[in-house]
């Protein structure tokens, strides 16, 4: 729902199907088309284990701290909302709400819950959970979850109240487009989790050492078994509600095992062993594919995704980095010089073999109508201008060593970071280095494990200069509050301020707030618009390349659906004979 720190560039929860053939190589590859009007699901048969790749081991397995895709990934299929949204149609469908009604000023919600719901451990469901996850998690000061920043409406909370065992109501201080979306959020088990707000200990309750068979949900699938750095086993919730029309429980399928592989190159051995039934493709990973000669074997071109690489610096003032270096980082023209430094047109070509598109701001051609190509500013490829730029706010190279110092003598040294085990990514901090050197920029390029990067990122001391890291994407710009407003716990450049540190930013949040309670769907993209092209022309992070999201599978599935959003029905998945 909102956006979370990403592992990879591209993966396989973001789809965009279109139809191509042959590949970038040379060799011949038939991309499959899919049409969500033709998803009609199968009585599917039961059983079965499916394989999958996770990208790396989970931060931790409390959905409500989560924040970085390798520990969504791993726990996203436990958890149930009080809505879904359908695939099929992108319509907000009720899930562990029965039903709901609103008043006529649109404030008053009151939602009916099912009654034939439990959770993993048997024990009931109820509005108890409800209000203990709202009021006593996500409204909570004192815990550091990003789903708070999408349940607030111009900063102000959501009233949420028991009316009885199965009805809650929430009543907000006004209009607030998005909430139906934003009720998707993970609801908790309050007599799991009580106790760890109470004791003032829920920061690290469900960490990555808690016994899996505490993490209690209402999803259709509890973990079995983790062993860092292997694997993660799944067994169906056998307590889970939903069923298919012939009454039979969902998920068709019994058990998974994501096999825990950081790197690329290994993930796609596996993959071309039959060791995994699927895995997201890089655009290099396509010739293998073709070599493969597997008639078994289908591949979707899934197109852009809503997924955002860039490259951020860090303007936060209580961060443990030199103050001159913090000035740099924090004046505009600065940052548009670094971006036009950063040839992303070469990016493309030479890291994914054309098989992405440029980026330049915060929203991808996935992402329409919010995505209009002439209204943002780009900021082109060009040493010169970017070398001018630098020397218009006093940067020059004084001692004629080839690296440039500021007007106090201070000499442009940045220290760049990134994940480990990407292999694009690291690619792509190479190609910048070589670049900035150019110019005269000397860059210290250090790849280094994700949860200690994403740790740095959001986390006092934040001990970090320069990352190159990526976002998931969202259906609807309010989810995206996390990154976008000051207060947000992933406005990476500077996160959780009390008061907006600029006056540009001040506005932003005016137009994220705004656009929040507006319910005129065409007034709404206007306002967002508005607020992208603002941060498009501050580039506090300078955003590199949207790559097309491509995935290949076995063909021994029935009921498999892709969407741009991850797999219609995914609980209707079967294993054929």
């Amino acid at each position: 729902m909102f956006y979370v720190l990403s592992a990879i560039l591209f993966a396989f929860v973001l789809f965009l199907p279109f139809h191509m053939s042959g590949s970038p190589s040379g060799g011949k590859v038939i991309f499959e088309k899919v049409n969500p009007k033709d998803f009609v699901p199968v009585k599917g048969k039961e059983g079965g284990t499916l394989y999958f790749i996770l990208n790396g081991d989970p931060k931790t397995l409390n959905p409500a701290l989560a924040q970085e895709t390798t520990s969504t990934a791993v726990i996203g299929d436990l958890f149930s909302g009080l809505t879904r949204l359908d695939l099929k149609t992108m319509e907000v469908k009720p899930d562990l709400a029965q039903r709901w009604e609103v008043s006529p000023d649109g404030k008053v919600w009151t939602f009916y819950l099912r009654k034939d719901v439990r959770w993993s451990d048997g024990t009931p469901f109820t509005a108890d959970d409800v209000v203990f996850t709202f009021n006593e998690v996500y409204y909570n000061d004192n815990i550091p979850t990003p789903t708070r920043d999408i349940l607030t409406v111009k900063g102000k909370r959501i009233k949420v109240e028991k009316l009885d065992r199965y009805t809650v109501r929430f009543t907000m201080p006004e209009p607030f487009a998005p909430f139906l979306n934003a009720l998707s959020a993970e609801i908790l088990p309050k007599h799991k989790l009580e106790k760890y707000v109470r004791e003032g200990t829920f920061n690290t309750a469900w960490n990555v050492n808690t016994d899996p068979s505490q993490i209690v949900g209402t999803g259709p699938w509890v973990i079995k078994e983790y062993i860092k750095g292997q694997r993660v086993v799944y067994e169906r919730n056998p307590y889970y509600y939903r069923t298919d029309e012939f009454n039979n429980k969902l998920p068709y399928i019994k058990r998974k095992v994501g096999i825990i592989v950081s790197d690329p190159d290994t993930a796609l051995l596996k993959f071309s062993n039959g060791e995994v039934d699927y895995i997201g493709l890089r655009s290099q990973d396509i010739q293998h594919i073709v070599k493969l000669s597997r008639k078994d074997i289908k591949v979707y071109d899934l197109g852009p995704t809503p997924s955002t690489t860039f490259l951020v610096f860090n303007q936060n003032p209580s961060a443990k980095i030199p103050s001159y270096k913090l000035k740099w980082f924090r004046n505009r023209i600065f940052r548009i010089a670094i971006s036009h430094a950063i040839d992303r047109k070469g990016i493309c070509a030479l890291v994914y073999n054309g098989l992405a598109e440029p980026l330049y701001t915060p929203i991808t051609p996935a992402n329409r109508p919010y995505f209009v190509e002439n209204y943002y500013p780009r900021f082109e490829f060009d040493l010169n201008r970017a070398k001018s730029l630098l020397k218009s706010i006093g940067f020059s190279d004084k001692d004629g060593d080839g690296i440039l110092e500021d007007p106090e003598g201070n000499d442009l040294k940045i220290t760049l970071i990134t994940n480990a085990g990407n292999k694009e990514r690291e690619t792509i901090g190479n190609i910048i280095k070589e670049d900035l050197k150019k110019i005269g920029i000397e860059v210290h390029f250090q790849p280094i494990d994700f949860n200690n990067l994403v740790s740095r990122l959001t986390a006092p001391p934040y001990e970090w200069e320069a990352v190159i890291i990526g976002l998931t994407g969202s259906l609807d710009p309010h989810f995206g509050r996390n990154v976008w407003h000051s207060s947000g716990l992933l406005h990476m450049w500077n996160p959780r301020q009390k008061s907006p540190a600029t006056d540009w930013e001040a506005e932003v949040d005016r137009l994220i707030d705004k656009g929040a309670v507006e319910l005129n769907f065409h007034k709404r993209v206007e306002i967002y618009k508005k607020a992208f092209k603002i941060i498009t022309e501050q580039q506090p992070m300078i955003f590199i390349a949207t790559p097309k999201s491509m995935i290949a599978v076995y063909d021994k599935f029935g009921n498999l659906f892709p969407t741009v959003w991850g797999w219609y029905e995914e609980e209707r998945l079967f294993i054929k004979d």
